[in-house]
């Protein structure tokens, strides 16, 4: 029986921690602030949602009518949909008369899309 000594390139071979760094960025990100991000994010990864949101970028607003048609599932599933991304502040909502038109919430929501999407396409090596 041969043994083999797995090589870790994921931790530290000798503890040997800065202290002045570590309470540098400890604060960086608090408690509360991680988990509203791990939540928008786990808000973000789901590829329905995902093309309700290209579609508004594209389009810039949109009703439920014409979204389902785009990304080609049922008006019910992007109305749940819509209804969670609202919640979270990710699109806003517009009446007129009795249509509601989707937009993303603001340039913030634009920005994460964009830059998201511009990392797949460089890891993947087709774009920068």
């Amino acid at each position: 029986m041969q043994i083999t000594k797995e090589l870790r390139t994921d931790a530290c071979d000798v503890k040997r921690v800065d202290s002045a760094r570590v309470e540098a960025i400890r604060g960086a990100l608090d408690p509360d602030d991680a988990a509203r991000l791990a939540d928008l994010f786990k808000l973000l990864g789901d590829p329905t949602r995902a093309r309700i949101l290209y579609a508004l970028v594209e389009a810039g607003e949109l009703c439920v009518c014409d979204i389902a048609e785009t990304v080609s599932v049922p008006e019910s599933t992007v109305s749940h949909a819509l209804r969670l991304l609202r919640t979270a502040g990710v699109v806003r909502a517009r009446r007129d008369g009795r249509m509601m038109h989707y937009s993303l919430h603001d340039a913030h929501v634009r920005k994460l899309l964009d830059l998201s999407l511009a990392h797949l396409r460089h890891e993947r090596g087709d774009g920068a």
